[in-house]
């Protein structure tokens, strides 16, 4: 099984490789335990190895390394799971950073996670040059598209780093497709909308968005702010019911106040694809909600 946020391989099987079928994840798991633990999965079932050599490289029994493979159990110390892939050949330094964050998720406290990674010493890992500049110039738009969503400037930074660093992880991937751009895209919406606030239909609730728009800051009365929001929460939702490629370009243009011609670059679309979806979104608004400006 390919790892949820990556595009499915062509002819829909999975590689190759000696020894039985992994079992499944844990139900349990955490979003970000399970985002590194799925790339973990996917190298060594790109590695051809088994189990057993697993066991000899890393120097951990089986049960362990099983249990680590399933997120079964207490939450893995850094030592084996560092020894797990450095034996698969995993850039360290992203993963130990997705490592650190799904420890906070498990509730393991700062002196835990503080002992663990002390007790490996790391050597220098250079990320990749073309991996450091996309993040260099994607990163004030992927960060103003999640603060949208998740209405927090450091959930927003915290969000685009692990998706950054699952990048980083996968870049081999990533840089052979055939659109890298709409990969990385798809992978940053994906981490984003784990996050972000859903209605019981499963789209998300933008509502929130409608206390900080223009408008609003430029409204002091308080009892005419209030009835602007319930005029606009409305309509925020009509966007974030869009289908999603459509509720993007809106997102990023009109709440992010993204250049329209940068869109395409951003979203890894062509110009024609993305005026399209914003002539449609637009057109559906509008019938939809005709006194509105979908500016605002």
């Amino acid at each position: 099984m390919t790892p949820s946020f990556m595009p499915a391989q062509s002819n829909g099987e999975p590689p190759s490789r000696r020894g039985r079928r992994q079992e499944s994840i844990e139900d349990h798991v955490g979003a970000t335990h399970r985002a590194w633990l799925e790339l973990v999965r996917e190298r060594f079932r790109e590695s051809g190895l088994t189990l057993e050599d697993l066991v000899n490289l890393s120097g951990y029994s089986k049960a362990r390394i099983s249990e680590l493979l399933r997120g079964k159990g207490y939450y893995p110390r850094w030592q084996i799971t560092y020894s797990v892939v450095r034996s698969l050949n995993v850039p360290v330094w992203p993963l130990r950073r997705l490592w650190t964050a799904a420890a906070r998720e498990a509730n393991k406290d700062d002196a835990w996670i503080r002992d663990g990674i002390q007790a490996v010493l790391l050597e220098p890992e250079r990320r990749p040059v073309a991996h450091k500049a996309f993040t260099e110039v994607m990163g004030p738009a992927y960060t103003a598209y999640a603060r949208a969503l998740l209405q927090g400037e450091q959930r927003a930074k915290w969000v685009v780093s692990e998706a950054f660093d699952i990048l980083w992880l996968s870049w081999d991937e990533a840089s052979s497709s055939s659109n890298m751009r709409r990969y990385a895209w798809q992978l940053l919406r994906s981490r984003v909308m784990l996050r972000a606030h859903r209605h019981h239909d499963g789209h998300p609730d933008l509502r929130a968005a409608a206390f900080s728009t223009v408008t609003q800051s430029q409204i002091d009365d308080i009892e005419e702010r209030f009835a602007h929001i319930g005029k606009i929460a409305d309509f925020f939702d009509a966007i974030a019911r869009l289908h999603q490629d459509q509720r993007d370009i809106m997102i990023l243009r009109y709440l992010c106040g993204i250049d329209p011609d940068a869109i395409p670059n951003i979203v890894g679309f062509s110009p024609a694809k993305t005026h399209t979806d914003d002539h449609h979104a637009r057109w559906a608004l509008k019938s939809a909600y005709p006194r509105h400006d979908n500016r605002e």
